[in-house]
């Protein structure tokens, strides 16, 4: 009988994880992660813990080291079958053994293996990993600490063809059993200016006069309930550097880790010429999940919005700022894919009028988040020539062939520049990032209260921008030194982003010790160069940091090129495998082992399996568990005694037909029958699996995906529906301004692992949710024309704040109606939304082009009726006439 006392999971089983402490240390843009997780037995039998947790998928993990009373026990790199033997050894012969793997389908999630903890025995694991900060459009630095997991979504032919699954155990945030603390320290060359999270924090604390470097901690009482974001601000920052680091003095010179390594970071400057012209031509593809974990909020405290109401807001914003003459289409996927056109039309009125008629109706109702199809079919679509094709993704990232996604964006870069969007808490790093470095394009992420239209905006502007090609990079060494590149070629730039190249030095050379490196490139036929140079004289203080972060980088590069041309038998995976026992950095071939080999006593007995829970979104619990459900395929964990083979961080995919048996007998509460491990004692039977409807009894009370049955929130929709709904809502509006349809959305109630839906819950059972009004903003930008200009009619008089009677009297006499119209707009833009010029900036241009190509009269005396009407002050200059 397990002593229910202390902290438990959802199926109340102890967890012997208590408590997470993270110190971040930034140096310059480059971050060091130490985590610290501490264990404790409070069960009378020995066990094994296993937590399958999210890191950043560009992380380093460079040390791994467990800590039981005074012996501390590092563990080592070594190949990942070798190390599961050892774990498995050391388990079976009653020693104690730490295993860290990397998951096979994506390279931010890792699964950590506690085994052996006897009854009242604690342990302290260390985990240390380095990573670059990404550049944001304001100029901050981004650190995340990734703390949600929600589950991830596998299609059914993919079958785990790649490797076995990691089993995700995952609770409600508010939930989450254990604790975490956070601290920070932030050193570099310029002044930290301020520092910003989605969470709340202590106040900034400076450490010296120059406020070169400062520490910040988490305030006490943070909940698991969304990512740790944390936003760092220089002075006078992102300026071109070149950073040197020493060789290890035990390493074999002439190898990655015993020769220097360099650190090459470039934030090029492009003529304003150049940048002031935007590109009026293109073929724009937008990509839009529509899976059931699009229907969450977009943040815990702002509940009244949906992520997918959030893109379909922010697709409004990018069809109304498309350039004429451009091309277009907007694909949804979710476990099947939708398209609006055949192939990518032209941009006109006509086509955009269609295109956000059909956005409207876009509701997350797609099922699972396959998308891989969406994506071939549109590769396989011809390019249309003079209109590079830009793809735009929005997805809450929750699928689990990541590498496969990556791979085939890789394979077709070089036809296409891919932008993606990551949207909420949980979204996986791996995937957008992966996404966007190699399609050339730009990664974003829009988590806590961000909103996601200026981040979107930003990289329609970079999407804008002209292509920056013939990109070379030459080095001039002195006489005697030799230089490797380590990082793949740079294949894109953007105005103000950051490039990194990594590069081994080899040799020696008596002249002064300096160098000098040329990036070269064309952007709209002008040809153009940065130079910098840079001492050669090693950087102190930097450890290991750059010769893991590139060892990492050529990890990935050469993973790459294993899993592209499935050379395992012409040694692609040696090479990963001996580059990162050498560098002491995690790859997927590889994994840390620890085995304490001490004198203690050998521990008896079976041992107790608990998985500690990851927190997940609690909007998203009845959507993810459900599109796991219905959608992906089975998952079945073998159970561990302490004399068992099998790894314990992976699970065994079954096929559809076993599946089938385990659904049908889970729910009918029989057991099931399954091959591999014999029957256990119900005391250490771990196979079984609960999700927030495994104790409803009739199957219909799982949501389905999209052509699975009416599922539990299609049951709510239509109680709802059942008699008028008394709420607070705008007047109707014309047809014409109508884009976004609000409906009630039940993702915020509390659904906890023993939950039972019945599908019949009532409008007052369920929270007060209140039709969220239209955004002022966005009803006048639907209003808008593709050329550009708007009508003067009663919907715009409205969106103004004005009747009819009123922008009809105070036009003059020489203007026509919708040149009055567009200035009238204009003026309200900058007058009372300049805290969203970044919305509306594309649009605004696209406006003021329109008014100066009509040569219209009067616009001076246009603009003062405008203010005067208004009530503002804006000049004409700045609308750009």
């Amino acid at each position: 009988m397990v002593n229910c006392c202390g902290l438990l999971t959802a199926n109340k089983e102890p967890v012997p994880l208590k408590s997470v402490e993270v110190e971040l240390q930034v140096r310059d843009h480059v971050a060091t992660v130490v985590s610290t997780l501490n264990y404790e037995n409070k069960e009378d039998k020995p066990l094994e813990a296993v937590f399958v947790f999210p890191l950043p998928g560009d992380a380093a993990v460079c040390h791994f080291s467990a800590t039981i009373g005074q012996t501390q026990i590092v563990a080592e790199v070594k190949e990942k079958q070798q190390a599961r033997e050892e774990y498995d050894d050391a388990l079976s012969s009653g020693q104690q053994a730490f295993l860290l793997e990397e998951s096979v389908q994506s390279p931010d999630i890792f699964s950590l293996s506690v085994g052996s903890l006897p009854p009242g025995e604690s342990a302290s694991i260390r985990l240390e990993y380095v990573t670059e900060l990404a550049v944001q459009a304001d100029d901050g630095l981004r650190f995340c600490l990734p703390a949600v997991l929600n589950p991830r979504y596998q299609p059914l032919e993919s079958g785990g063809s790649e490797g076995a699954s990691v089993q995700v155990t995952s609770v409600p945030a508010s939930l989450v059993p254990y604790s975490l603390s956070f601290s920070a320290r932030v050193s570099s060359p310029h002044p930290v200016s301020k520092v910003e999270s989605n969470c709340s924090l202590d106040p900034l604390q400076y450490l010296n006069t120059e406020q070169t470097q400062a520490t910040v901690k988490l305030a006490a009482g943070h909940k698991f309930d969304r990512d740790v974001e944390v936003l760092i601000y220089y002075k006078d920052a992102h300026q071109p550097t070149a950073v040197v680091e020493a060789g290890q003095a035990s390493a074999k010179p002439g190898s990655l880790m015993g020769d220097p390594v360099m650190m090459l970071s470039l934030y090029p400057e492009f003529p304003q010429a150049v940048m002031s012209s935007m590109a009026s031509c293109g073929e724009f593809v937008f990509l839009l999940d529509r899976s059931g974990s699009m229907d969450c909020a977009m943040n815990n405290s702002k509940r009244d919005q949906t992520r997918i109401g959030s893109a379909r807001d922010t697709l409004l914003l990018l069809l109304k700022s498309l350039p004429m003459g451009c091309y277009f289409n907007i694909y949804s996927f979710g476990s099947s894919y939708e398209h609006i056109f055949p192939k990518s039309v032209e941009y006109s009125q006509e086509t955009m009028e269609e295109a956000l008629k059909k956005v409207t109706d876009m509701e997350a109702n797609l099922g699972g988040t396959e998308i891989l199809k969406p994506l071939q079919h549109i590769y396989s679509q011809p390019c249309i020539p003079n209109q590079p094709r830009q793809v735009f993704v929005f997805t809450d990232g929750e699928v689990e062939n990541t590498k496969e996604v990556i791979n085939l964006v890789k394979k077709n870069s070089g036809s296409h520049r891919c932008f993606s969007f990551g949207i909420g808490e949980g979204a996986s790093s791996a995937l957008i990032n992966g996404l966007a470095k190699e399609g050339g394009g730009h990664a974003q992420f829009i988590t806590g209260a961000d909103r996601m239209q200026p981040k979107v905006m930003q990289s329609l502007r970079f999407a804008l921008q002209p292509a920056v090609v013939d990109i070379s990079v030459t080095w001039d060494l002195p006489k005697g030194v030799s230089v490797a590149v380590l990082s793949p070629p740079i294949t894109t730039i953007f105005q103000s982003q950051r490039s990194l190249v990594y590069a081994q030095l080899s040799g020696q050379s008596s002249e002064a010790a300096e160098g000098c490196v040329t990036v070269k490139y064309s952007l709209a036929g002008h040809p153009s160069q940065n130079q910098l140079h840079f001492s050669l004289t090693p950087a102190q203080d930097t450890g290991l940091t750059v010769h893991r972060l590139a060892a990492r980088t050529l990890i990935r590069s050469l993973e790459m090129e294993e899993r592209e041309s499935r050379r395992e038998q012409d040694g692609g995976v040696k090479k990963v495998v001996e580059l990162s026992v050498q560098s002491g950095v995690s790859s997927v071939f590889t994994a840390f082992i620890a085995v304490n080999k001490g004198d203690s006593e050998a521990i008896k007995g079976p041992l107790l399996r608990r998985n500690v829970p990851t927190p997940r979104m609690m909007d998203c619990a009845m959507r993810s568990v459900s599109s796991m459900v219905s959608c992906s395929a089975p998952r079945a964990m073998y159970i561990r005694t302490a004399r068992s083979r099998a790894a314990p961080q992976e699970t065994i995919m079954r096929s559809a037909k076993v599946f089938h048996r385990w659904e049908t007998d889970k729910i009918s509460g029989e057991p099931t029958k399954m091959s591999a491990p014999p029957p256990q004692p119900e005391s250490i039977r771990n196979a079984s699996f609960r999700t927030a409807t495994s104790r409803a009894a009739p199957q219909e009370r799982i949501m389905r995906s999209a052509g699975g049955g009416a599922g539990v929130f299609a049951k709510m929709k239509k109680k709802f529906s059942r008699g008028p709904t008394k709420m607070s809502a705008p007047p109707p509006q014309p047809e014409s301004i109508r884009n976004a349809s609000y409906e009630c959305f039940v993702g915020s109630l509390d659904l906890e692992d023993d939950c039972c839906f019945d599908g019949s819950l009532d409008l007052e059972e369920s929270r007060s949710l209140k039709q969220p009004p239209r955004d002022p903003l966005l009803q006048l930008v639907s209003l808008q024309k593709a050329s550009g200009c708007w009508v003067l009619d009663p919907a715009l008089a409205a969106a103004l704040g004005k009747t009819s009677e009123e922008v009809e009297s105070t036009k003059p006499a020489s203007v026509n109606q919708e040149v009055w119209a567009t200035i009238l707009a204009l003026i309200w833009l900058h007058g009372f939304k300049m805290d969203a010029q970044e919305e509306w900036e594309l649009l605004a241009m696209k406006a003021a082009s329109w008014l100066r190509a009509q040569n219209a009269p009067c616009v001076t005396e246009c603009v003062e009726a405008g203010n005067a009407l208004l009530g503002c002050n804006v000049r004409k200059d700045a609308l750009g006439l």
